[in-house]
């Protein structure tokens, strides 16, 4: 098998897998007991905590353990938008190709009376600082844009963006699920106020995740019960969960330079190879993506069936983002960049780890332009193209 659907979630490391089972089986205490027993958990957690914040340049006691990026989502954003709105600044600015973790929670509270901006994505998938500058008014309350998208792998200019927030006293968030262990991530260079980490996504277990929050931001709870997490979210913290995170967190930034290496050698061979078949397209820019990540459209074809015949031949991919995998309707992502729905209807996303090797390479471009070349053969709709009865929409 070929797995190449990294983006979705990733095979727990064996760092990662030690650190849980070691866990479960010797530090199994309840964190919030004040006998010794649970007080080992306790120390468990915060020395996770530590090497967290350490891999992003924040502070211990900025980072908060919840059950995953959605959560994490959701809290930055319905935090910054109740400080919003008790000072009547209900303006929140964001992009058009976001996860719907956070496309849906600004949705809830657009019918709550929330005015919305999404920024158009440019058709290289990069947004501009000066179009954030731009739509910032004096009502706004928060800025939140992605890191990396989980889609076509672009990298946006977080940097930037957080300058601009900055001075204008904006809270930024940053969903930096799909950038943690994978590039650098700095939230005190980057002007990053809050940020949202999954653990499944470099090695780690699902169900687990980080918000971090810098010290002025003000966070509101989506959790009552105990004061675990300083009261911010409530909740039995899942001890074993959290120091494997920690220790894959660790890992993949220790060898982040290494496997940088490795997949951008493995992404740019596939890249090229996958140019050479007609009328197809490199979703995103080239240069400003995840080293992993390679996202392509076919013209002619259907993603779902691609990814059938690819699952017969032992390889894992996708098209689009799994939590919408099971939906018939194209990528918002895709189309936020411009591709036509019948384009965009025929993606692949492939997503890469250090795990997989660059012997993978040939037999995975091989398979995709074979597949290709099969559907076509057997659309109508193709022959019709081929024939001049309808246009094609990509170039050979």
């Amino acid at each position: 098998m070929i797995y190449a659907d990294n983006a979705a979630t990733t095979q727990m490391s064996r760092a990662a897998i030690d650190a849980m089972v070691f866990h479960m089986e010797n530090i199994w205490g309840n964190p919030s007991s004040l006998y010794e027993f649970g007080q080992k958990a306790q120390e468990a957690i915060t020395s996770a905590r530590a090497k967290i914040a350490k891999c992003i340049n924040a502070a211990p006691n900025e980072i908060y353990f919840t059950s995953g990026g959605s959560e994490a989502d959701n809290q930055a954003i319905l935090s910054a938008a109740k400080v919003g709105a008790k000072k009547n600044k209900k303006h929140i600015i964001s992009t058009a190709f976001e996860h719907h973790a956070v496309i849906h929670t600004l949705q809830k509270l657009e019918r709550e009376g929330f005015e919305i901006e999404l920024l158009d994505v440019h058709e290289n998938g990069i947004v501009t600082p000066a179009q954030v500058e731009k739509a910032i008014r004096p009502d706004t309350c928060l800025v939140t844009i992605m890191f990396a998208n989980n889609e076509i792998g672009t990298i946006q200019p977080i940097a930037e963006i957080g300058a601009i927030c900055r001075a204008k006293k904006i809270p930024f968030h940053t969903d930096a699920v799909q950038a943690a262990g994978h590039i650098l991530i700095d939230v005190q260079k980057q002007n990053i106020d809050a940020l949202s980490i999954s653990a499944h996504k470099f090695h780690g277990p699902k169900g687990i995740g980080v918000l971090y929050a810098r010290k002025n931001f003000p966070l509101s709870n989506l959790i009552e019960g105990g004061a675990q997490e300083k009261g911010k979210r409530g909740g039995t913290e899942n001890v074993p969960a959290i120091m494997a995170m920690a220790a894959a967190l660790e890992e993949s930034c220790a060898n982040m330079a290494a496997n940088t290496k490795k997949l951008l050698t493995i992404r740019n061979k596939i890249i090229d190879g996958l140019n050479k078949i007609p009328y197809s397209i490199l979703n995103g820019d080239f240069e400003k993506r995840l080293p992993g990540n390679v996202n392509f459209c076919f013209e002619g074809i259907e993603g779902e069936s691609l990814l059938l015949h690819l699952d017969d031949r032992g390889i894992c991919a996708s098209s689009g983002s799994a939590c919408t995998s099971g939906s018939l309707d194209p990528s918002h992502v895709l189309l936020a960049i411009g591709r036509p729905h019948e384009i965009a209807h025929g993606s692949l996303r492939l997503s890469f780890s250090e795990y997989n090797s660059e012997d993978e390479v040939e037999k995975i471009v091989t398979a995709v332009s074979e597949i290709v070349e099969y559907l076509r053969n057997m659309s109508p709709l193709w022959k019709d193209k081929l024939s001049g009865k309808k246009d094609f929409v990509l170039e050979a």
